[in-house]
């Protein structure tokens, strides 16, 4: 039976490069499958020419977070990369945690609303709320829990930081007693963009969408996977 390798080395005149920084390799010995194993000069990272197992190759990130963002679910994706689900699922937190909060510019409007799901079964109802820059359509925070103040709090006091000329938000009443007079707005048509964002969301992620075998079995993954849509 045929091994299927997978190349991560790149080759520029000969000469073995780094697939991180493309510095120069020399040869480190053999692998724990008997391969022989180089290091880059420059970054110091070791890596194999062709690895029998897909999940080593160093391109994979990057790949689960395209798919991720196109609304592949957890099984699909393993199949398409040739890889374990419980692999994806650590790959998928371990580039979650990975990712930074884009910085709030100052001085901006935004807008605030809630997405309706659920995880396990229909009846544990959660809530996504997130708050959407006007201007970039740019995601600057958000909070997966329950509809309540704690969890609409943690996105307003994130935006609040950022001294906002105006948060606009739809009639809920938990808004009226969270955010402050002078700069809270309820007008029609207020949140256009945010409420367009909610239905990308649901088009691009399957776990989100209202008719669906795909849904989420744990909170912490639906936030790991909102994570690296909204900023990987």
């Amino acid at each position: 039976m045929e091994e299927n390798f997978t190349s991560c080395i790149k080759r520029v005149g000969g000469q073995y490069c780094c697939s991180y920084c493309n510095g120069k390799l020399i040869k480190h010995g053999k692998s724990k499958a008997h391969k022989t194993r180089f290091c880059c000069k420059v970054c110091k990272k070791t890596q194999v020419e062709n690895y029998t197992h897909k999940a080593y190759a160093t391109c994979l990130n990057k790949n689960i977070v395209s798919l991720t963002k196109e609304g592949m679910g957890i099984r699909s994706t393993a199949r398409y990369l040739g890889i374990s689900t419980n692999t994806l699922l650590k790959r998928l937190i371990h580039i979650a945690q990975n990712l930074k909060q884009p910085a709030i510019v100052k001085g901006k409007i935004f807008q605030i609303d809630e997405l309706k799901t659920y995880i396990k079964h229909k009846n544990n109802h959660f809530w996504v709320a997130y708050a959407l820059e006007q201007e970039s359509k740019t995601v600057v925070s958000f909070c997966v829990g329950k509809r309540t103040n704690k969890t609409l709090k943690q996105v307003i006091k994130t935006v609040e930081l950022s001294e906002p000329l105006k948060i606009t938000t739809d009639k809920l009443l938990n808004y009226k007693y969270l955010i402050s007079k002078k700069i809270h707005s309820t007008k029609h048509r207020g949140i256009n963009h945010i409420e367009r964002k909610n239905l990308s969301l649901r088009t691009h992620i399957k776990r989100l969408n209202r008719k669906t075998i795909c849904f989420s079995r744990s909170l912490y993954m639906l936030s790991a996977i909102l994570t690296i849509y909204f900023w990987g």
